[in-house]
């Protein structure tokens, strides 16, 4: 045990003293993270807010069929205009968020008291961007749609509260939390990741680097414990990891309680039982992610083919994250024991406030704690090849 507290010891106090990479590992990314999160917040909420407000507009083609749909629009914040001469070019070249085009008929089908046809034109490629233009548009069509029949009932002395049988209303029952949760969907990948490999550089230059210095082999020929000197290296890199992991929360709770709840349109609150409940959620995955990095600098020939293998490290955090997004699936006990999901499903639950059985605790944490403890003995035994000592 003190072979292993010394070699933490040495680890620690060499990242500290590269200054610069400490600033970038500690203080960069994790401030990053919140300011990334809440900037993307302030954003999406302005941007609806401006969407939902400012005049829409909108390029009418056969306006003239329809004077009183126009008369319509325009009293309700529509910027009417002329349409482009090649309608489906230019919504596809986005010129255009959304046209709509009234039939030549529709004089005629209005007259005749049958369905007269209007057209909406988008670019359903572009969800994003025109999401909010063409519900203003539907919402704004339908409301027409609603008084012109029920004036037409009431010209025939028909009460208009025939056409509808059901009075339905809607009843949320989410939570702040919930909500919360719901806004930051993208962040349980942002701290697996910052957790899976926030240690990354220390556990290169603890391995990879010291080869190609040549300090590595001077180390192992002390008369200790191989398995020790690779403990106290896994344990400083976990140890930075966590560090970074705390400057990240710490961060995000100060950026949320500075920002004003109109900038997000929400009040976010995270408390300090939540960060030590994600602190822990974590903690296995720190702890794999060290000793995988830390296994994988041993095989490295160079700092830089070390390096190399970061590229696949960063995308194993996304592919729970991005099936989720892609297949949405109800929280399951399975989920609790696959390494990256366990995390998301976890940080998810804890970040909505929603509780979670003393199963799925242990489940979440004991497997993943098992794959932590596997990984170390893996890098563990690679610790006693005598090539490892051996600059390429």
């Amino acid at each position: 045990m003190s072979t292993t507290f010394i070699v933490l010891k040495k680890e620690l106090v060499d990242i500290f003293r590269d200054r610069r990479t400490t600033f970038l590992s500690i203080a960069v990314g994790p401030l990053l993270t919140p300011a990334l999160l809440i900037g993307i917040m302030v954003l999406a909420n302005s941007r609806g807010r401006d969407a939902e407000t400012k005049p829409l507009d909108l390029p009418v083609a056969g306006a003239e069929y329809a004077p009183s749909l126009i008369t319509w629009l325009k009293g309700n914040n529509v910027n009417v205009k002329p349409p482009p001469d090649d309608i489906d070019s230019a919504v596809r070249a986005q010129e255009e968020d959304v046209v709509l085009r009234i039939s030549p008929e529709f004089p005629t089908a209005w007259r005749a008291g049958t369905p007269a046809l209007v057209e909406i034109i988008s670019d359903h490629s572009r969800r994003e961007q025109i999401e909010v233009p063409v519900s203003r548009l539907e919402a704004l069509l339908a409301g027409y749609d609603r008084q012109l029949g029920a004036l037409r009932l009431v010209a025939r002395g028909v009460a208009p509260s025939v056409m509808t049988p059901l009075a339905i209303a809607r009843r949320d029952v989410s939570t702040p939390e919930s909500r919360m949760g719901l806004i930051l969907a993208f962040f349980p990948y942002l701290l697996i990741l910052s957790g899976f490999v926030g240690g990354s550089s220390l556990a290169t230059d603890a391995t990879a680097g010291e080869r190609e210095r040549q300090s590595l082999e001077p180390l192992l020929a002390n008369p200790v414990s191989r398995a020790a000197i690779m403990s106290g290296k896994i344990a400083a890199v976990c140890t930075f990891s966590l560090i970074s992991q705390v400057v990240t929360l710490v961060a995000m709770k100060i950026g949320f309680a500075v920002t004003p709840s109109e900038a997000i349109g929400m009040t976010v609150d995270i408390s300090w039982v939540v960060i030590v409940k994600l602190l822990l959620i974590t903690s296995t995955l720190i702890v794999f992610g060290s000793s995988l990095i830390t296994l994988l600098a041993a095989t490295a020939k160079s700092v830089k083919e070390a390096g190399s293998y970061l590229v696949v490290l960063v995308m194993m955090p996304m592919i729970p994250t991005l099936a989720l997004m892609v297949s949405p699936v109800k929280n399951q006990l399975w989920q609790f024991a696959v390494p990256f999901l366990a995390q998301n499903q976890m940080i998810m639950k804890v970040v909505r406030g929603e509780s979670m059985s003393a199963v799925e605790w242990a489940v979440g944490l004991g497997t993943n704690a098992a794959v932590a403890a596997v990984t170390w003995v893996i890098a563990s035994r690679l610790y006693q090849r005598e090539q490892l000592a051996i600059s390429a």
